[in-house]
């Protein structure tokens, strides 16, 4: 049971760090083809860029699949990969880019700062020049901040709302601690 626990949990905790390459250096590198779709207005209910979920997706599966066979411990690897997925589905998809049927804007704590990291992330337009590409750990907001100031050479007023959501552009997105406004 404790190496069940250990494996689940230590997948879990290290897909944030799978997360983070992947995003920085696939999806905002040879992958921008389809991460591309996820910085733009969204036209219906899916992009692009949620191929990325179905490739993790079938890579969780194969590996409890596996597991199953009798390939110990990685049915628990994909478990802990498909926890990590729904954390990101909840926080990402819903919290911050809102594909939930229901608005939430979070005004303290810790949902707050992945909120505004994750728009301090999209308050560029393109792939060169962003922050935070995280999901789940959030550096200080006043960090990323100087992060961009570092990479834009002051602070940054987005050229517009690069993902058609309220709240990503303008001043608001870079500048202030305030999360966006909804409409």
């Amino acid at each position: 049971m404790t190496l069940t626990l250990l494996t689940f949990f230590g997948t879990l905790a290290a897909m944030e760090g799978v997360a983070w390459f992947a995003h920085k250096y696939i999806m905002h590198g040879f992958g921008w083809g389809w991460h591309r779709s996820h910085h733009e207005p969204r036209t219906g209910i899916f992009e692009k860029n949620d191929l990325y979920a179905a490739v993790f997706a079938v890579l969780a599966i194969v590996l409890i699949a596996l597991g199953n066979a009798g390939w110990y411990p990685l049915q628990w690897v994909g478990a802990g990969m498909t926890a990590y997925g729904v954390l990101y589905f909840v926080a990402h998809d819903g919290l911050v880019h809102r594909r939930w049927p229901f608005k939430v804007v979070p005004r303290k704590g810790y949902f707050k700062r992945l909120y505004q990291a994750h728009r301090l992330h999209h308050a560029v337009q393109g792939r060169e020049g962003c922050v935070s590409f995280g999901f789940l750990y959030v550096p200080t907001i006043e960090r990323l901040r100087q992060q961009l100031r570092a990479l834009h050479g002051g602070p940054l007023r987005a050229k517009g709302a690069a993902t058609g959501e309220p709240g990503v552009g303008g001043s608001d997105a870079a500048d202030s601690s305030a999360p966006a406004k909804t409409p």
